[in-house]
């Protein structure tokens, strides 16, 4: 891409035409509904949210990574997987019309993970909302959620997980996650609170217990 002005660059960020893109990777993904399933990630910087107990910090700073020609990114996805996962970072702090497009338009399919904190912009065959207290989701993403993630970091977080069930459609598939360094305390906790809660499923990040990213 020939240079640009600091202007120039952010109306095409503003555009979904460049992304911040700090990393992009063909996996398995690890969590939740689709666990298992061979994906291709986006991972979007930028992030505000600020959970303190966040595994992905380096991302929180968009500054830190590249303004990435949308279309490349689409480009490089798309020789790997049919499903591509877009997350963060908060992906939502960006338009995410331009890129599910240009993804839609090559027969992929386009799930988003998010905390849903930020208007919903893009077009997702799934949406996975992991909802957190600093920042809430807006109405229209809960309404819209395919699966609800609850990380579990202590026990308060079972309060807030029925809160945020309360919020979503009846049809979201609903998950307890333990808080990796957590996991040892609250797996039995989890446990115990599904058990007794059928309506919630455990997700488990299974993607750290196959060693892989």
């Amino acid at each position: 891409m020939q240079a640009m002005t600091r202007s120039e660059r952010q109306e095409l960020l503003d555009k979904g035409l460049l992304l911040p893109l700090m990393e992009e990777f063909y996996t398995i993904q690890g969590e939740g509904f689709h666990k298992g399933t061979a994906a291709y990630f986006i991972r979007v910087g930028g992030c505000d949210v600020g959970c303190h107990w966040c595994d992905v910090k380096e991302s929180w700073l968009a500054e830190l990574h590249p303004p990435t020609e949308t279309s490349k990114i689409v480009e490089n996805a798309a020789k790997y997987s049919n499903t591509i996962v877009v997350t963060g970072g908060e992906p939502l702090t960006w338009n995410m019309d331009e890129l599910t497009s240009q993804l839609k338009a090559k027969g992929l399919q386009v799930h988003i993970e998010t905390s849903g904190a930020y208007p919903l912009s893009g077009t997702w065959d799934w949406i996975c909302l992991s909802p957190k207290k600093l920042k809430l989701p807006t109405d229209e993403v809960y309404k819209k959620a395919n699966e609800l993630k609850v990380i579990v970091y202590n026990k308060d977080d079972f309060r807030f997980a029925e809160e945020q069930a309360a919020k979503v459609s009846k049809n979201c598939i609903l998950y307890l996650q333990p808080e990796w360094s957590k996991k040892d305390k609250v797996v039995p906790e989890i446990v115990d609170y599904v058990m007794a809660n059928p309506k919630w499923k455990v997700s488990l990040q299974t993607h750290k217990y196959l060693n892989i990213p």
